[in-house]
């Protein structure tokens, strides 16, 4: 923990080092040539003891005991304006630290901030290494305050913007405003994204794309191709992008509902990579009188599909709705986010102006997510996946609400937030659960 605090200390006083060194015109033009952000996010997780009729630890069930978890991020968010419309970023990242269970079990697992570490000591990696392009389609240019990855400065009001290096997907696409970010907002994997959407990423949630984005004030409208893992949540991309790769779309249309904004949200996907398929290891375990095997499966060229519909609301000043409705062929393999096939969300977000605490907020939400039927087949006969498998499936849809609490201090530098989930049927099995899991979040943002 004290080499923790001493690396966020060194990183604040770089910041502060940094912002020192922006040219004083710089700051009257408020148009950023550089910029330094950093953030560390501190989650702590419990769960009680629950029942469960049978428990395997060859499997990836959930544990039936009581267990306390914690993980950690760190990451530095450099900007830099390379000429008129062009920008470079770098996230350097640490992370570490563990889900509930090494995040086995739950298929809208419950710590959003380590769906992708599986190493409990603290480990540096590249997040973020990017280039963006701006094609300008106006004369009209409107003022930007800048944000993580992003540049205080003038834009556009119509433009296209290509991007090109290592990223999360997750910043582009499905950008919900009440539900997308799992270190200030809702934790649980399906309530930060479309959880049918097997999104291109290596263990840690980022992958090498090509983004190309058409803006403008009522309508965005994206597309990328990204590399995929060469495993199932693998950390090795396969870089022969002709045989494997991750293609995403996106429409998003701004609209006015009772004089409030509205945004609808419509993505489809297709992952091509060396998966398995369902039906042939359900196949080959009949005839080989084994348990079903999905990595003896794999072949290249397999595809995953599907779509996924986002919409948010502010209804008020102080309230706002959420919803969010995926599905995915679920013939193949999950590749790279989570094993849901069929997924729903709902949620609404309160802020703390409505009871006098401006710095305030709380949401409650709940997700129901379900399998194929190759998917629920697979794991009867005793299958597993990455992420879920007991050994045998008494299936059930699986239900997951989740409430949270957020102070923010320090001019909102500093939120601490707690939550209480509930799991019903966690892996998709009636036969364990219900699950609680109780949780406290310290995030630092500058």
């Amino acid at each position: 923990m004290k080499k923790n605090s001493a690396l966020l200390g060194l990183i604040l006083v770089l910041k502060t080092c940094f912002c020192f060194c922006q040219s004083a015109d710089s700051a009257h033009l408020e148009i950023q040539t550089w910029s330094l952000h950093t953030q560390s996010t501190t989650i702590g997780q419990f769960k009680p003891a629950f029942n469960a009729k049978y428990t395997d630890t060859s499997y990836n069930s959930l544990s039936p005991n009581a267990e306390s978890q914690g993980s950690q991020t760190m990451t530095l968010f450099f900007g830099a304006r390379l000429w008129q419309n062009a920008s470079v970023y770098f996230n350097p990242e640490i992370a570490g630290g563990s889900g509930l269970s090494k995040a086995l079990g739950l298929a809208s697992a419950s710590n959003g901030e380590t769906y992708r570490v599986g190493n409990p000591d603290l480990t540096y990696a590249t997040a973020r290494l990017f280039a963006q392009q701006i094609f300008p389609l106006s004369e009209k240019r409107i003022y930007s305050d800048g944000d993580l990855n992003e540049l205080k400065g003038y834009k556009p009001e119509k433009y296209i913007q290509l991007t090109v290096g290592k990223i999360s997907l997750a910043d582009f696409f499905d950008a919900n405003e009440y539900a997308h970010d799992p270190r200030t907002q809702f934790s649980s994997w399906a309530l930060f994204g479309n959880g049918a959407w097997d999104y291109p990423a290596d263990v840690r949630g980022y992958t090498p794309s090509v983004i190309l984005e058409y803006i403008s004030p009522n309508t965005e409208l994206r597309g990328a191709i990204s590399l995929l893992p060469l495993s199932a949540n693998g950390d090795y991309m396969n870089d022969r992008f002709w045989e494997s790769q991750g293609i995403t779309l996106e429409l998003t249309k701004h609209l006015k509902l009772n004089d409030k904004p509205w945004n609808v949200r419509v993505l489809v996907f297709n992952n091509t990579a060396g998966m398995g398929n369902y039906n042939q290891a359900i196949a080959e375990s009949a005839t080989n009188k084994t348990l079903p095997d999905i990595i003896s499966t794999r072949a290249i060229g397999r595809t995953k599909y599907g779509f996924g519909i986002s919409t948010d609301w502010q209804v008020k000043e102080n309230l706002g709705v959420f919803a969010r409705a995926s599905w995915s062929d679920g013939h193949n393999e999950t590749w790279a986010f989570t094993e849901i096939d069929r997924c729903f969300s709902s949620g609404v977000v309160l802020k703390g102006a409505a009871w006098n605490r401006k710095t305030n907020d709380a949401g409650v939400a709940f997700v129901l997510s379900g399998l194929s039927e190759p998917h629920k087949n697979y794991l009867k006969l005793g299958g597993k996946g990455f992420i879920i498998g007991d050994g045998n499936l008494n299936y059930a849809t699986e239900w997951a609400t989740e409430i949270y609490y957020g102070m923010s201090f320090f001019k909102n530098i500093v939120k601490l937030t707690g939550f209480y989930q509930l799991f019903v049927n966690p892996g998709y099995n009636a036969d364990r659960g219900p699950v609680s899991v109780f949780s406290v979040r310290l995030h630092i943002e500058k």
